[in-house]
């Protein structure tokens, strides 16, 4: 079972549900293998996908894969999930996906963090403690989501409760 072989399977369907690949990963456990398949897109409030939307693609992969000879006869457990907030952001839009939440960044000359205002092709601007800071996608070494319990409603989208997500 090959990440490669894999993707070609899996991706059209995830294009077809409105979804991205981001990564594969095929793990030996015992005598099973985990083949993990961890997906992005936008989702209805440009925010991730939600859980409908990876429940409806994780059916829709694990039809296909029983029908192809993609994974072999060995069992496997089927896991597919979304990047999550534990994942660095290393693409543009994965920050236009966290507008509103609170990031930490690492930058070569120390570290800042911010809620994501605003995103370009080429950097991110924040609030940093009520100003308004650009900062270069070439400046940031390692970018991540902060957890907030309780976040401002200020910067929770329409259709979205302040804390309350159904995001995955």
């Amino acid at each position: 079972m090959q990440e490669q072989q894999l993707a070609v399977l899996v991706e059209p369907i995830l294009v077809e549900a409105g979804l991205e690949l981001d990564s594969i990963e095929v793990t030996p456990i015992g005598k099973r293998r985990l083949l993990r398949i961890t997906v992005d897109g936008d989702g209805p409030h440009g925010r991730g996908p939600v859980l409908d939307d990876i429940s409806a693609a994780s059916a829709r992969i694990s039809a296909a894969l029983d029908a192809s000879n993609a994974v072999g006869n060995a069992p496997y457990t089927l896991e597919v999930t979304s990047r999550g907030v534990g994942k660095p952001l290393t693409e543009a839009k994965h920050y236009r996906r966290n507008r509103g939440r609170l990031v930490r960044l690492s930058l070569m000359e120390g570290e800042c963090t911010g809620r994501v205002l605003r995103v370009t092709d080429t950097g991110v601007e924040l609030d940093v403690d009520g100003t308004k800071r650009e900062v270069s996608f070439e400046r940031v070494r390692k970018a991540q989501v902060e957890v907030e319990l309780n976040p401002p409603k200020e910067f929770a989208l329409p259709g979205e409760e302040a804390g309350n997500e159904e995001e995955a």
